[in-house]
């Protein structure tokens, strides 16, 4: 018997057979299931479903051998904040659209769970960076497994971001923004500004600008043990840092620093999925439009 743990998205009202199916096969399984409250309130009330479980989880520190995402790779985010340093390994069932993190296909939830209890799984250690914060502290949790960004503010002009490596300046970026990505987020956030694509094995971070203000400014590889050290000038005097998705409004003066974090997010795989894999179904890569 495992202690599973489920984790989802609250907009997702047109996969009730899918939600249905997962906690049927739990049960066939005899797992001990436990399920996130705001998720367990969201199938109770708006899907006017209520499965067998063994109990809700309702504070940030759990005892599971797994938990499961069932969503997108958003939802998967969140699990891993939630999980935290817990050491618990997470594995994404996707019910979204383009998935990377959860990407297992919602028709081979049965097949995923019957290997998962029969130990027939590998485990992938994910790098997370960690941002530290002079005078004002992020509130919540300030470990990122994407991708820390430091953006301009609605439509304000562009901001200057003074950045370090390792203490030696490297260059003042003038752009609406500065992706800092972890090889996880390589298909995220930073894709979209132009970076490139990292195999979540490769010891690396991107810095990625958004929109810069000259053209040969492009991404950059570094090892994931070098220290970044950021200031930014806006004319506003504010600017915008966001973790994975989850941002707050910050001054201009506060030095910020990013490095790895001292704990891994822990990524359950089937043995017949690989990242190639993903990356071919996905981007479609070798796919010809003319063919149908």
């Amino acid at each position: 018997m495992k202690k599973i743990g489920v984790f989802g998205s609250e907009y997702q009202s047109d996969k009730q057979l899918v939600i249905k199916r997962l906690f049927e096969k739990l049960t066939a399984l005899e797992a001990e299931v436990y399920v996130d409250r705001d998720f367990y309130l969201f199938l109770t009330d708006a899907l006017n479903y209520e499965p067998p479980v063994s109990g809700i989880l309702t504070s940030d520190e759990f005892n599971l051998d797994v938990a499961l995402s069932l969503g997108g790779d958003g939802t998967f985010l969140r699990t891993a904040a939630r999980v935290n340093k817990q050491d618990i390994p997470i594995l994404g069932i996707n019910t979204g659209r383009l998935g990377f993190l959860a990407d297992v296909s919602s028709n081979d939830i049965e097949d995923t769970l019957d290997e998962l209890f029969k130990n027939y799984y590998k485990i992938e250690e994910r790098t997370l960076l960690r941002l530290h914060t002079e005078d004002r502290v992020f509130h919540g949790y300030n470990y990122a497994l994407n991708e820390i960004a430091i953006l301009k503010r609605d439509t304000s002009s562009m901001i200057t971001i003074h950045t370090s490596l390792n203490g030696e300046y490297l260059t003042s970026y003038q752009a609406d923004g500065l992706v800092i990505s972890t090889p996880t987020g390589s298909t995220a956030y930073s894709m979209s500004v132009n970076g490139p694509i990292i195999i979540p094995q490769s010891k690396n971070l991107v810095l990625s600008p958004v929109a810069p203000h000259s053209l040969n400014v492009r991404p950059l590889v570094i090892p994931d043990s070098f220290t970044i050290t950021l200031g930014v000038e806006s004319r506003n005097k504010y600017f915008l840092i966001a973790l994975d998705g989850r941002s707050e409004i910050f001054p201009t003066g506060i030095q910020l620093r990013v490095s790895k974090a001292d704990y891994t997010t822990k990524v359950i795989k089937r043995y017949n999925h690989t990242f190639y894999q993903t990356l071919r179904e996905k981007l479609m890569w070798g796919a010809d439009a003319r063919m149908k």
